[in-house]
């Protein structure tokens, strides 16, 4: 019986857009997170007209051994003939994707305009794709960061680590300043192994330092995906009242009228998202703009859209000047 070949690379998957997907504000009062988490998962997943299941790369890359509950479509069945043993193929997708899962949880992520903050959405963010690449087999690990580094998991497929990974997205944040030269220089310091970075922060940080910070991990080989989350008053600045702005990072106070300086804000924070923009295509990194009123299933549609247009560009050599180079 020959072994049976994968199917062709379908393509990016395509997610039904519409009513049916989960409001944010109803999936924010499950009180577990990997509650959450699998909820989100499973509506993706019946959303899905095209699946990543079957990988994000088709190219075969070696032989593991058989174990229960693998999928024997993929047994070599000429290799068991010649040594009885029961071999299965491995792609790269199954020996490649290790994901880091970068979250801050500084005090800027603790903004809300409505019933929950960023840094709640980044958390439940961050917890569904360790769960969706959990049941993919993939090696998933998580560090946190406000001014320095505050927890590290390193990336495993094992049994416990999607526990350990969630019990500690639901320690309470007690960072304060967001500083990401450090974490991102320590980060490219203690990840040799190359992979996935997927990055969720609100990125409200000078962007020359970051830029330099994520060209070393560029050249280090690592894929990137930035995940920047906003809450939508940030975002399109709907205040309209003169009120006391507090800085929560500084501990400053500022006296706002909102007219008076709606236009420049815009004007600021339009140039401050095309300069991220500009640097995140100089560099080959994804970026992937949200607001907390998305739905959690986009997200994670949009990180597997990015991940599956990584698989289509030919890569760029580290070191490229602007492609990859340190900046």
């Amino acid at each position: 019986m020959p072994p049976t070949e994968p199917a062709p690379n379908p393509g990016p998957p395509t997610v039904q857009r519409d009513a049916q997907a989960i409001d944010p504000r109803a999936l924010m009062r499950i009180k577990s997170l990997q509650m959450r988490a699998r909820v989100t998962v499973e509506g993706f997943i019946k959303g899905i007209h095209r699946s990543p299941y079957h990988g994000f790369s088709v190219e075969f890359s070696e032989y593991r051994e058989y174990t229960q509950g693998d999928d024997t479509r993929f047994i070599d069945w000429k290799l068991f003939a010649r040594s009885d043993r029961y071999q299965v193929k491995r792609f790269e997708d199954e020996t490649n994707l290790r994901c880091y899962l970068v979250v801050d949880t500084s005090r800027s992520m603790g903004y809300t305009s409505g019933e929950y903050t960023k840094g709640d959405y980044a958390r439940t963010a961050a917890a569904t794709i360790a769960y969706f690449l959990s049941r993919q087999r993939d090696a998933v690990g998580l560090l946190t960061f406000d001014d320095k580094v505050t927890e590290y998991l390193p990336p495993r497929h094992r049994p416990g680590q999607l526990r350990r990974l969630i019990g500690i997205l639901e320690r309470e944040p007690q960072g304060q300043a967001t500083d990401l030269a450090g974490p991102l220089e320590e980060i490219a310091a203690t990840v040799r192994k190359r992979g996935l970075i997927v990055l969720i922060s609100d990125l409200l940080v000078p962007l020359e330092t970051l830029k330099t910070r994520l060209g070393y991990l560029r050249s280090r080989g690592h894929d990137v995906v930035l995940l920047r989350v906003l809450d939508p008053a940030e975002v399109n600045f709907t205040f309209t009242q003169p009120a006391m702005f507090h800085d929560v990072e500084s501990g400053q106070e500022l006296y706002v009228d909102p007219d008076a300086i709606r236009a420049d804000y815009l004007r600021r924070f339009g140039e401050h998202a095309t300069e991220l923009a500009k640097i995140c295509s100089d560099l080959g990194i994804e970026l992937a703009p949200v607001t907390t009123d998305r739905p959690l299933e986009l997200v994670l549609f949009d990180l597997l859209k990015a991940r599956m247009h990584r698989e289509h560009v030919p890569a760029r050599r580290a070191g490229t000047p602007g492609r990859g180079g340190v900046a």
